[in-house]
């Protein structure tokens, strides 16, 4: 199933619009806007992202099981799996957020916020979004080849249907959860 919409249409960038207003909002809601929430957690002392993240995980992943399930959706839409290119992309990613205190999208949203530190930032990953541009090809050659295994997903690796992944990722999410029940992020100071 597909919106009624196109991606490239009006109505299509409205809606995409307003989904990412509302997806900001809820980031700002949900405290990941603020610098401190975020490196607090590599800090280990607010996991706030921590439940954050969970939480859309699960409502995410269980929506699109179910919808799956239910017919709604045409098929998995997944990308290639690249080992090399996730370690590097991953680790990337990890440092990033440590030195910036932001994720991508939580960077955007902080900027929304007004926050001079999260434009900084965003400007330093439109940068590094072009140097990927222009060393694409190189990348492609050299770094997304190494463990390329196309579309594969863990229920076709490990030959453990989807539902039994899923009970998986919701016990490990409710014992997370209970795990960090009690920290309700540092106090802001008075």
């Amino acid at each position: 199933m597909n919106l009624p919409v196109s991606t490239s249409s009006t109505a299509g960038l409205i809606l995409a619009g307003v989904f990412g207003l509302l997806f900001g909002i809820l980031l700002n809601k949900g405290r990941v806007t603020d610098y401190n929430v975020i490196v607090n957690l590599f800090r280990f002392r607010d996991f706030t992202v921590l439940r954050v993240m969970l939480t859309a995980i699960l409502v995410g992943g269980i929506g699109i099981y179910a919808l799956m399930g239910a017919g709604a959706l045409e098929g998995w839409h997944i990308k290639d799996t690249n080992l090399l290119g996730l370690v590097v992309g991953g680790s990337l990613f990890g440092a990033g957020m440590v030195i910036y205190g932001y994720c991508p999208g939580t960077g955007v949203a902080a900027v929304a916020t007004g926050s001079w530190h999260a434009l900084v930032g965003f400007f330093g990953m439109l940068a590094g979004g072009v140097l990927y541009a222009l060393s694409y090809g190189w990348v492609k050659a050299n770094i997304l080849s190494v463990g390329a295994f196309g579309k594969l997903r863990l229920p076709e690796a490990t030959r453990v249907p989807d539902f039994v992944w899923w009970i998986a990722i919701v016990v490990v999410a409710l014992v997370v959860f209970r795990l960090v029940a009690g920290d309700k992020g540092e106090k802001p100071a008075a």
